[in-house]
């Protein structure tokens, strides 16, 4: 070999790691604070009320050895190992695994979908050949119309969990650190301390959402590799001062002698257990943000080890201290020498903060996709940074937020009733994510059943002990995210079942193309300067809010472009592959569609740049379209006469010249299925009269300006539908529609542009 290239091959390699190293170091503070700081409540939940601490320590080690088994088997094992491997093209997390399901089978609700969709770069389906049994699940599945429900229901039900768990972290993670202050002073004046303190800090911590993450996102990581730091010390010195044989209560042998004697009571108390596991589904969710090999270093070298350090200390010193009067105080800050109390106070603080900043900006990035995948009712997005893809901020969820968790804080005023509310929220999540890996093992990897049964029997057996726990203390707090899940899930399905319905009334309804080319001046019809955009969900015809429009205003655009925003199931759509734009009707019509797709990750574009590039789209499908003779024809409306039209430049592209800009390039032509693309490799043709004729049009239609067309709807129900339907259109869509941003927020369209139709859907 080359020296030269063995060193820059050598010197790629050394980079590599570098990156994959500060990755790790950098997922510390963004996917492990919540986990890391679940030591602060882990004991004080277990031993609140179901057991006793005893002269025989079977509690202590018994408690230890199934926090040790319980890390080592779901984080580790399952998470790690396993889970994280269940990508959707590099991007985690609930509907990452829905995502993959819904391309591998055809089980998808969602509206709008096309042949040309599955030409998409990150729509890949790139496993091994399907086993014949593994077809006939997917058959089955496919069949049966009500399983893509109930798989839609479940997912909506991990979903409403983590906006649950979004209330409850914040909230036990800041009183678990403050509480360390009734250390200091009496039982009686403590709660009067430690809760409007908490509600402070959670105040401050919710009114700073606005500013973003990335300006104080560079103190995240130091402070959990602090706090990581402080509680491993913490437990290396409980350990060799107070009982360094605790190793041994890690043995399994201590499980069963702890069940053994405390029967039903330790039995219940394993929904204080599971808290050690709390922040584990955020190493799947965050790992769009890193790689899988970051996170992977980051929890086995350094999270994991402390973790399990952190626990045996405190262990070690419940072992050899048993006259511990006042329950509060079986907890983490009774293990902390009293000298270095306050400063570890102080970073416990820092951390819960950090841990419970994660899951606030993780409850905004799953109600982005709940909303980008017609689940959950159009709320005002926010872009914090310029640079830093993905850091949103919603306004309405966030005081919802706050309020909830204030409410919480107060309501409850200790750790032992919002431990078991967060308890069952995080292990319904697991489960969940079990279920869904389960398929995906099958119908997306290809592999044999019987190995997803066996995932899902081991992890899932394992869960549901900790769901069956959690569950019977629904009295003792578990029924607050049961509560909050059956009000997010009956909103996230009322407005996604009256989105299918309007979709469905629009494709009824829409008119024929021979409608829309017979209007014409002796009809009276006026076409008046500008570009028109007819927003509508519909992707062939012409919507009925158009025709509406034309009938109560007999004029529209020069220039007409019917705009569909859809999005896929995929989590980002390449800047490239975005637009598909084809013509409406003959040349001289000037109508056009363009068809908009995003992924569920994906941030919809502010409408300066949104019309930037649909007016270079249009130019460009104009020229390759003149460059191609057999274009020219008159075609009937297809997916097959849809471009894609690519909006950078690249280096195997050559540009087109124009009067007045250059047309951004498209992408090169391959042989594919029904999307075309097109290059031309010749730029010194003479343009066609025609073409040159079509740009100027255009050109002068962007001078007059654009007006956007979007339809304004009042939905109700039919005469004689039933009264599950009236509560959901009448009632629950109808109260949710009035109540939350309309699509022109959504679709940020300036309201000095906008014009929008009048609608009625009778479902």
């Amino acid at each position: 070999m080359d020296p030269e290239c063995a060193n820059f091959a050598k010197d790629r390699k050394k980079d590599s790691w570098r990156t994959t190293l500060l990755l790790a170091y950098q997922s510390l503070g963004v996917v492990y604070g919540d986990l890391s700081i679940s030591p602060l409540y882990v004991y004080k939940s277990t031993f609140a009320e179901d057991i006793t601490h005893s002269e025989t320590n079977e509690e202590v080690y018994g408690v230890l050895s199934f926090v040790f088994w319980t890390l080592t088997l779901i984080p580790l094992f399952k998470y790690v190992f396993i889970v994280l491997r269940a990508d959707d093209n590099g991007e985690g997390g609930t509907f990452a695994l829905y995502s993959s399901i819904c391309r591998h089978t055809n089980v998808c609700l969602l509206p709008n979908r096309q042949v040309a969709d599955e030409e998409l770069s990150t729509y890949k389906l790139e496993y091994p050949k399907e086993t014949e049994r593994s077809s006939r699940i997917k058959t089955w599945l496919e069949k049966h119309k009500n399983l893509h429900t109930a798989l839609l229901v479940v997912v909506m039900l991990g979903t409403c969990m983590v906006i649950g768990d979004g209330v409850l972290t914040p909230a036990i993670s800041v009183f678990s650190a403050v509480s360390g202050l009734e250390l200091s002073m009496s039982r009686n004046h403590h709660e009067y301390a430690v809760i409007p303190i908490t509600c402070f800090i959670l105040v401050c911590l919710f009114a700073l959402q606005h500013y973003g993450t990335h300006r104080v996102g560079f103190l995240f990581a130091p402070v959990i590799l602090a706090w990581l730091i402080c509680i491993s010390a913490l437990g290396i010195y409980n350990i060799l001062h107070w009982n360094p044989r605790i190793y041994q209560a890690m043995s399994p042998y201590h499980m069963f002698r702890f069940l053994k004697k405390t029967k039903k009571s330790g039995w219940m108390s394993l929904g204080g257990i599971l808290l050690c596991m709390t922040g584990s589904e955020a190493m799947f969710a965050d790992l769009g943000h890193f790689s899988y090999t970051a996170i992977q270093i980051a929890f086995t070298s350094i999270v994991y080890p402390a973790l399990i350090l952190a626990y045996m200390g405190q262990a070690a010193y419940l072992s050899r201290h048993h006259k511990i009067h006042s329950s509060y105080q079986i907890g983490f800050y009774v293990s902390v020498p009293e000298s270095v109390r306050w400063p570890v106070l102080l970073v416990a603080i820092l951390a819960s903060v950090v841990g419970s900043q994660a899951i606030i900006t993780g409850t905004f990035s799953i109600i982005n996709q709940s909303q980008s995948l017609s689940c959950f009712p159009r709320v005002k997005v926010v872009h914090t940074s310029n640079k830093i893809h993905g850091q949103i901020y919603i306004p309405e969820i966030n005081w919802l937020l706050m309020i909830l968790c204030i409410a919480v804080t107060v309501g409850f005023r200790n750790t032992k009733h919002i431990s078991n509310a967060s308890g069952l929220a995080v292990i319904t999540v697991m489960l969940v994510t079990t279920c869904l890996t389960s398929l995906v093992i099958i119908l997306c990897w290809h592999k044999p059943p019987i190995l997803a049964l066996c995932f899902l029997l081991f992890f899932g057996s394992i869960e549901a002990l900790y769901f069956s726990a959690s569950l019977i203390k629904f009295l003792d707090g578990a029924w607050l995210p049961i509560l909050l899940a059956l009000i997010l899930v009956t909103v996230m399905f009322t407005w996604h079942y009256a989105t299918i319905k309007k979709y469905e009334y629009d494709i009824q309804n829409k008119v024929t193309l021979d409608w829309l080319l017979a209007l014409g001046d002796k009809l009276g019809i006026v076409r008046v300067p500008g570009i028109g955009l007819v927003y509508t969900d519909i992707i062939s015809g012409v919507p009925a809010n158009f025709s509406r429009f034309v009938t109560n205003l007999p004029a529209f655009h020069k220039i007409l472009v019917f705009v569909c925003v859809k999005w896929v199931p995929v989590p980002y759509v390449p800047p490239p592959e975005r637009f598909l734009v084809g013509r409406v009707g003959p040349p001289n019509h000037r109508s056009y569609r363009c068809i908009v797709r995003y992924g569920y990750r994906d941030v919809h574009q502010d409408v300066d740049s949104f019309e930037s590039e649909l007016f270079d789209s249009l130019s460009d499908f104009i020229r390759l379209e003149g460059s191609n003779k057999s274009s020219q024809q008159e075609q009937p409306e297809d997916d097959s006469n849809l471009t894609v039209i690519g909006s950078f430049k690249r280096p195997s592209i050559v540009e087109i010249e124009s009067d007045e800009d250059s047309i951004k390039p498209v992408q090169q032509e391959v042989k594919k299925k029904k999307v075309r693309f097109f290059i031309e490799k010749n730029n010194s043709y003479e343009m066609d009269k025609l073409v040159r004729d079509e740009l100027e049009e255009l050109y002068e239609a962007k001078e007059s300006g654009m007006a956007f067309i979007l339809g304004h709807s009042h939905v109700q129900t039919k005469p004689g539908s039933s009264v599950f339907k009236r509560l959901a259109i009448d009632c629950g869509y109808n109260f949710l529609r009035r109540n939350c941003r309309g699509p022109d927020v959504a679709l940020k369209v300036p309201p000095a542009s906008l014009l929008e139709v009048g609608m009625v859907y009778v479902l």
